[in-house]
């Protein structure tokens, strides 16, 4: 593959609105973010279980969180190669603006909001490039990786650059309050305010330039944008950019390709006076870098509404030009620079979408973040090219598209004809004489063509054929162009005119190769038939046919099933996109047609074989089995683009077949061998591979898919017990492996609110295989004993040694400052002394005769702010802890736990007397724990919904007995979960006290009913949350938002608080669902809001019901596929199941670090 040499300049929209534990500093500057969030300590690493890791993991866990500062750049932790820009913003008119979306080298210049991983990894955050291989910029400012304590910019999730999407925090928020008023006192006049123009550099020329700029103003717009779903070359992402109005009658305005997008979008325009009106596509180019959108004129009611003319004629070398639209967060800038070339090659963007088979213009204009699609004027006010992209390593060389092909289409437009486009699956690129000297053009030839363009220096030359294509076997690359039907050329403008009115029939090209002269005739194929505008969504994945973009950019024939979605049933492994099906279930799908024929003939639940390849590695198939969902999603969808509404409209292709009853299998386990001791052997027959999927993203949960090892405590009733790193919560499927052989469904029974476990339970009638129940100890293992480690590897490989426990203690997992979630508190953890037990996520420590000591389990931690990577740790848990709750299982009793609402940390003999133990019970402590002389100490308390009567523990309390019984380890705290009271002996501000404590039912724990709305997945503030935060300020909490959502667009992120919606108070799920449901689609509404740092706020959004319908998720056990409900709302009607539109619940439980329809849970 060629180097990535460019960048778009494209925006990304308004900082989000995040929780951060100390307020954030942000310099007004774009290129940098200074941020203070508040992170805690690493206790333990996740992967190294060595002596020093226990001391350091011993002092740590004794310290409070402290406060880090870090400065990132939006670019320079991205680039690691030189990068252009070109330009898109999002920004309503009158400063100072250019766009630029960016890729490595060259940028493209458009600000974008978030990008969906095209591999991962936003964000956390990605656009379309990775920056070792993403040269290219589209004028855009890149996200910011650091946090706002009121909005916070997005992350892309792969790494790669931003395509000069502008950052949010420049984005002025003004003009996004409300629909713009009708009003009948309009003059017809207008005036734009010079006092809003950033001034042009110093010149002679600047009095000359003013009349013109101020006329070229009132017809640029600042378009603000989202591409709803993953499509082709596109990430879903919110972003803005520019464009300019080309047809003021009709309603035309022209701006970028990778601004409108190949797939779904859904955006707006604001005029210079702030004005604003919808905006939808009716063209996009298939190859070149220039789209089309229409708006109403009517709308603009308080400027007239003016439109620039394309003289694409008048380009010249040396002419002065100013390139007029948004950039680096400002409304309106104006930029100057000079023509210096004509005749570059498109600029490469990377993985992304990049324009070929044009030529573009060289100029010096500076264009950055939000610029793409902004006029390139002349002095006398005509639009002479189009902003396209530029170079983004500083140097200030920009690309701007020629306006030959967007004229041409527009005129097609007016005149109500179609926009034919041929093509020969042929790139061509442009070589310099001696270039083509080299490549066999001869003396002869070189004359007639200097002759006949004396001003030319370079030639067209064959780079990239297609195979299967229509120049296959006709060309071949170095070939040198001389004529097309007999006309000479050497330029791209007269080859695309001859292609673009032969659409169907042939074309006669003399070459010239290795100095011979060929001609060949070659038939032109239509271009439109070559790129999707149609996709198919199944299964919680995205299809369409192989684009000619895609072909193009990999060197392979121009069909097949591309996965636009990888997500669902088809997240491979492999967490990247560019993945190709080659087969289902034995059936090979050669085209989205096929494809979907097959899918339909194969039930829900199904696990079937399927082969795929991926476009860079086209040698080498992939096999592997996944498991049919068609029960979270029950409909197959297709979406088709209509070019006359500018929307994609949905239709289903069918609900799934029935699951196919199971059948009872049979397996035998395999032996452990070189083991002393048989019973500790035969413990392989009590593990399961366990794997679980989750379709929505729910209670700061950051992955969407788990596996790990289970424990089977109860063969004949199917029980099996595994840690809540891996069960989170019970909206998911679960399917456990056994003996590697038979596969079964499984269903959770219970998850325990502290000790960082969960019990999930299988069919044992389906499964012939001598399943063995462990046998666990009702012994407390202890510090120095000698054990058996027997755990699974990161590869699911068993590895077993002997070993020893090198410490047990109270666990102090810090908690997630960005996202709460699930993590283990008041539990006692072990260590033991082998490098396998930080390879391994799922074991057990087992005594000679094979009975299980402990657990070990991985333990979820807090996001790493270095590498906004979730930190795991591995550690072991007791058994005698978890004996209560089995036994009642056992007995088919759900538990009912009891809580004491506190979190509890160890504090040594030095410090409890500090805080006024007396020397009574500090020589008592002494007595029952010889290990460990320690009391515990209330760090936080858990915010009750309800607060119980009477007495309570508070924070700095020194807890001494309950129920007189001296507590000196944290397991002896278990005795909370079977009282409704305890009678405590506590130390609080140096005096000791006799307390009757209260404890809390458990029972309101785990989400039970969700609602997703507009992007966003909301709930009841879950048990996380609640043991961070002092005070509720409702019970409508966002959990996670899509990428290319109004949630995403207009900052309503994780952790925020919804009190109220139109001025109407939302104090729970109910009352903010009747709220939403009348808001008509695609009108604005408020949104008053809270962070979880209490800073209130206020948003406006536009309702998106076409893509983002609102929907309920409700906890229904009688619902026998899933365990949940679901109601779709759709024009204020409500549906029962899937709605019309949308692309479904299921495509929104992608995770924003591994690609998918990415949900963003933990910003």
């Amino acid at each position: 593959m060629r180097p990535v040499l460019f960048a778009r300049h494209r925006v990304p929209p308004r900082l989000l609105r995040i929780r951060t534990s100390t307020s954030a500093s942000s310099s007004p500057s774009l290129t940098t973010k200074t941020t203070t969030a508040s992170t805690a300590l690493p206790l333990l690493s996740p992967t190294v279980n060595t002596s020093s890791a226990l001391s350091r993991f011993h002092q740590l866990r004794l310290q409070s969180t402290s406060t880090s500062q870090q400065q990132q750049t939006f670019a320079s932790s991205r680039h690691s190669l030189p990068v252009f820009t070109c330009s898109v913003h999002q920004l309503p008119f009158h400063t100072s603006i250019t766009r630029t979306r960016r890729d490595t080298s060259t940028a493209r210049h458009c600000n974008s909001t978030a990008t969906r991983a095209f591999s991962q990894t936003t964000g956390n955050s990605s656009s379309y490039g990775d920056a070792s291989s993403y040269s290219a910029n589209m004028n855009g400012t890149s996200p910011a990786a650091a946090r706002s304590k009121r909005k916070e910019p997005p992350q892309y999730s792969d790494g790669r650059l931003a395509k000069h999407h502008r950052t949010s925090a420049d984005i002025d928020m003004s003009s996004a309050d409300g629909n713009t008023p009708i009003t009948e006192d309009f003059d017809g006049s207008y005036e734009a305010d010079a006092r809003h123009i950033l001034p042009l550099a110093p010149g002679a020329d600047t009095a000359e330039w003013q009349a013109t700029i101020e006329n070229v103003v009132r017809n640029v717009v600042s378009i603000r944008f989202c591409q709803t779903c993953s499509f082709d070359t596109d990430p879903a992402l919110t972003s803005e950019a520019t464009g300019f109005v080309v047809d003021a009658e009709r309603g035309y305005i022209l701006t970028n390709r990778h601004v409108v997008g190949s797939g779904p979008f859904w955006g707006y325009c604001i005029f210079d006076n702030h004005e604003e009106v919808d905006a939808y596509p009716v063209y996009r180019d298939p190859v070149h870098d220039f789209g089309i959108l229409k708006f109403d004129p009517k709308a603009i009611k308080y400027m007239p509404v003016a439109a620039l003319q394309l003289r694409p004629d008048l380009a010249r070398v040396g002419i002065e030009i100013r390139v007029v639209g948004n950039d680096a967060g400002e409304k309106l800038s104006i930029l100057s620079g000079v023509i210096s070339r004509l005749d570059r090659n498109a600029p490469e963007y990377g993985d992304g979408y990049s324009d070929f088979n044009t030529c573009y213009y060289q100029a010096s204009a500076a264009a950055s973040g939000g610029s793409s699609g902004s006029p390139v004027v002349n002095k006398d006010g005509f639009a002479v090219a189009l902003q396209a992209g530029g170079r983004a390593d500083g140097a200030s060389t920009d690309y701007f598209l020629p306006l030959d092909r967007p004229l041409r289409a527009l005129k097609c437009l007016q005149e109500g004809k179609p926009i034919t486009r041929g093509d020969i699956q042929c790139q061509f690129v442009l070589k310099p004489f001696d270039e083509c000297r080299r490549l066999g053009l001869t003396p002869e030839w070189e004359a007639q063509v200097r002759k006949a363009f004396p001003k030319e220096t370079n030639m067209l030359v064959a780079e990239i054929i297609l195979p299967e294509g229509p120049s296959h076997k006709k060309l071949e690359e170095g070939d040198v162009l001389i004529k097309v039907n007999g006309k000479l050329l050497t330029q791209f403008i007269p080859l695309e005119e001859t292609l673009d009115s032969s659409v169907g029939e042939k074309v006669k090209l003399m070459l010239l190769r290795g100095g011979e002269e060929v001609e060949v005739d070659i038939e032109v194929g239509d271009l439109h038939q070559i790129t999707p505008d149609r996709f198919v969504s199944v299964s919680g994945g995205s299809f369409h046919n192989l684009s000619y973009q895609q072909a193009r950019l990999y060197g392979v024939t121009c069909k097949g099933v591309y996965v636009c979605e990888a997500g669902g049933s088809f997240r491979f492994d492999n967490s990247e996109n560019g993945w190709i099906i080659q087969s289902i279930d034995q059936k090979e799908t050669p085209d989205l047609d096929t494809f979907v024929e097959v899918m339909k003939g194969i039930p829900d639940k199904a696990r079937v074989v399927i082969t795929y390849k991926h476009l860079r590695d086209m040698h080498t198939l992939h096999t592997t089995v996944i498991y049919i969902d068609r029960h979270w999603a029950k409909k197959m969808k297709l979406a088709v683009r209509n070019d006359k509404t500018g929307l994609w409209d949905f239709s289903d292709l069918g609900d799934a077949l029935p699951a196919v009853a199971p059948e009872t299998r049979k397996a035998s386990f395999i032996q452990l061998e070189n083991t002393s001791h048989p019973a500790v052997a035969d413990l392989v027959k009590s593990f399961v591979h366990v794997s679980v999927t989750m379709p929505v993203k729910l209670d700061g949960f950051p992955k969407n898919r788990k596996w790990g090892m289970g424990l089977v405590i109860d063969a004949e009733k199917g029980l099996v017990i595994i840690s809540r790193a891996i069960v989170p919560y019970d909206l998911c499927d679960i399917t456990i492996t056994i003996a590697d052989s038979i596969v079964v469904e499984g269903k959770v029974v219970f998850l325990h609110p502290l000790q960082n476990y969960a019990v999930i339970q299988y069919d044992p009638k389906l499964v012939d295989a001598p399943v063995r129940s462990a046998k666990l100890s009702s012994e407390m293992i202890s510090q120095g004993a000698s054990t058996y480690f027997i755990g699974y590897n990161r590869i699911g490989r068993i590895v077993h040694t002997a070993t020893t426990v090198t410490e047990m203690f109270a666990v102090t997992i810090p908690a997630n400052s960005g996202a709460p979630r699930y993590r283990a508190v008041n539990v006692d953890a072990i260590t033991v002394d082998t490098n396998l037990s930080g390879q391994c996520g799922s074991g057990v420590l087992v005594a000679q005769d094979g009975t299980v000591q402990a657990l070990w389990l991985t333990y979820l931690g807090e996001r790493n702010p270095s590498s906004h990577r979730d930190e795991e740790y591995h550690l072991g848990l007791a058994t005698p802890t978890l004996l209560p709750v089995i036994s009642q299982l056992q007995q088919g009793i759900t538990p009912k736990l009891r809580l004491l609402s506190c979190e509890f940390r160890a504090i040594q003999m030095s410090q409890a007397r500090i805080m006024g133990v007396s020397e009574e019970w500090i020589q008592k402590v002494s007595l029952p724990n010889t290990a460990h002389h320690q009391l515990f100490l209330v760090t936080k308390r858990t915010y009750e919904r309800n607060e119980p009567e009477g007495d309570t523990l508070k924070e700095g309390d020194i807890l001494l007995t309950l129920n007189n019984h001296l507590i000196t380890k944290i397991s002896e705290l278990d005795i909370m979960y079977s009282h409704d009271h305890l009678d405590a002996v506590l130390v609080r501000n140096t005096k000791e006290l006799h307390l009757k404590l209260p404890t809390v039912a458990a029972d309101d724990a785990e989400t039970d009913h969700a609602i997703s709305f507009c992007g966003a997945i909301l709930h009841r503030p879950h048990l996380a949350v609640r043991q961070q935060i002092s005070k509720l300020f409702s019970e409508v909490y966002v959990s996670a938002r899509t990428r290319g959502s109004p949630a995403y667009q207009y900052g309503l992120a994780p952790t925020n608080f919804v009190t109220h919606v139109n001025g109407k108070r939302t104090p729970d799920l109910q009352s903010f669902l009747a709220a939403v449901v009348d808001i008509p689609d695609n009108t604005y509404f408020r949104l008053k809001c809270m962070t979880f740092d209490s800073v209130p706020w206020v948003v406006t959004m536009k309702k998106n019901e076409h893509y983002f319908p609102t929907t309920e998720l409700i906890k229904d056990p009688s619902e026998p596929l899933t365990g949940w409900r679901r109601i779709t709302y759709e024009g204020g009607k409500k549906i029962e199941g899937e709605g019309h539109d949308g692309v479904g619940v299921a495509a929104l439980g992608e995770d924003g670090g591994e690609g998918g329809m990415d949900v963003d849970g933990c910003c």
